[in-house]
């Protein structure tokens, strides 16, 4: 995941990441020295431009096989397929970089004698690096104050992402460390625990706070230097979402955030509109042989039209490349499934490459959407989502997408708590909504679009 979210990042992420870097240079640097001497004397400049390039091609292909994803389970086998096949893929695009542009190539003994070296050095850094997280070096120890649910799902993640920076050092409350009351008797014991798990920041998690909260211990800490972070911002930074069952409205009035500037908005509808023509007509073949397959295949029109809301509350249509029979809704509607047997066989192909998402840039010329979003759900579901599901409207103020925060964090929704997994994720992206992010979103779609991976 590019480090352009507001989403903490620990620093021994970047250390890793432009480690890997350094480590690809000097395995070609080293070896260009090794057998062209003469060369690097003669023209270092040019020499170390190439091994720039090697190293940003290989960094490239080895993001785009998730090998940057340190949440992903680290199994050795899977591993070393996807390191071999970044490896070769950066082979791949560096053979036509140099068809294409000779002056940049090197030599063929040094490139592939630079590889061998390249693929053992990641392989033992990737190592190290694994061994690292499973002992938890480097993080940073919190102390959990509640054990509550909230607790609960802070500890969950932490746990289950052995990339984070943080270990839970203590956690006070309930049947833990010590009870809150035991607290509020014994003067300095919060600050003491925090003195000896060496933790400089406290995590308050209390899912009812009235009567509750050790005011007077939180503030002898935060005198103390010790920083007081409430779970729910906590949980934003560390998972990349809120968790709206736990949101008050005062939390949302407070927070930073959920607000877009005129420029923001301005230079994000003119990048929809210069990215919506030059698809639109890069796309035009595509859409040509789609729209003839879908008509020899099932009878029907060739788009669908569908009824959806968008900013504001205000009702548009979207358009698809049908991907379904025209009897689909017959008995009324109902939510889209994994293996949506209504679906067509062409659909189902269109579907999981997003071709049958082309015509939606023609909403995002009228302006009806942007590229990046929460995406528009139908009427008829809105109104029992907003009814059940708290803060469900607040994603109704900003335009949808075509794609999204939540899109590529979470599989496609086809519940209602799937809706409400997902609102996490989009009011995560209302809150820190910025050009930078949608960058980052439209090039992560691409990547999981190239890969086959999440497509419904």
């Amino acid at each position: 995941m590019p480090l352009i979210f507001k989403k903490y990042y620990p620093a021994r992420h970047l250390v890793f990441f432009l480690g890997e870097g350094m480590l690809i240079f000097l395995a070609i640097g080293s070896t260009s020295l090794l057998y062209e001497s003469q060369q690097w004397l003669a023209g270092v400049p040019q020499l170390v431009s190439r091994a720039i390039l090697v190293t940003i091609t290989f960094q490239f292909c080895l993001y785009l096989f998730d090998l940057y994803d340190m949440s992903l389970p680290p199994g050795f086998a899977d591993t070393l397929a996807r390191l071999f096949q970044a490896l070769g893929i950066g082979c791949m695009i560096l053979g036509l970089v140099y068809f294409l542009f000779p002056a940049v190539m090197i030599s063929t003994r040094v490139f592939w004698l630079g590889c061998l070296v390249i693929g053992s050095t990641v392989g033992l850094w990737r190592f190290f690096y694994t061994m690292v997280l499973d002992r938890q070096l480097f993080t940073q120890p919190v102390v959990l104050l509640g054990a509550g649910a909230m607790a609960e799902n802070i500890a969950a993640e932490i746990a289950r992402k052995k990339d984070t920076a943080y270990r839970i050092a203590a956690r006070v409350g309930g049947r833990t460390v010590q009870a809150l009351k035991g607290l509020a008797a014994e003067k300095g014991g919060l600050l003491r625990i925090c003195r000896e798990h060496r933790a400089h920041k406290i995590v308050v998690t209390l899912d009812d706070k009235r009567g509750q909260m050790p005011i007077e211990e939180l503030m002898a800490c935060k005198l103390q230097g010790v920083q007081i972070v409430s779970g729910i911002t906590f949980y934003e930074g560390l998972a990349g979402k809120i968790m709206v069952e736990k949101v008050n409205p005062s939390w949302i009035i407070y927070s930073e955030g959920f607000k877009t500037s005129r420029t923001v908005a301005l230079v994000k509808r003119v990048i929809d509109i210069a990215v919506s023509l030059a698809g639109l007509i890069t796309a035009l073949p595509v859409c040509l042989v789609t729209a003839i397959i879908i008509k020899l295949e099932s009878a029907g029109p060739v788009f669908y039209r569908q009824e959806r809301v968008g900013e504001k509350g205000r009702s548009f249509e979207i358009v698809k490349f049908r991907s379904m029979r025209t009897d689909a809704e017959k008995n009324g509607p109902v939510w889209a499934n994994a293996d949506d047997d209504r679906t067509t066989r062409f659909g189902k192909f269109i579907r999981k490459v997003r071709i049958d998402e082309i015509p939606q840039t023609w909403n995002v010329l009228k302006g009806e959407m942007s590229f990046v979003g929460p995406r528009p759900e139908r009427p008829v579901f809105v109104g029992q989502l907003a009814a059940r599901i708290p803060y469900y409207s607040l994603r109704h103020n900003v335009k949808p997408g075509i794609t999204g925060w939540a899109q590529i964090n979470y599989p496609y929704g086809a519940s209602e708590e799937d809706a409400l997994r997902k609102l996490e994720y989009d009011l995560y992206y209302i809150k820190n909504m910025s050009l930078r992010m949608d960058l980052g979103i439209i090039f992560m779609t691409a990547k999981t679009v190239l890969f086959q991976q999440g497509a419904r």
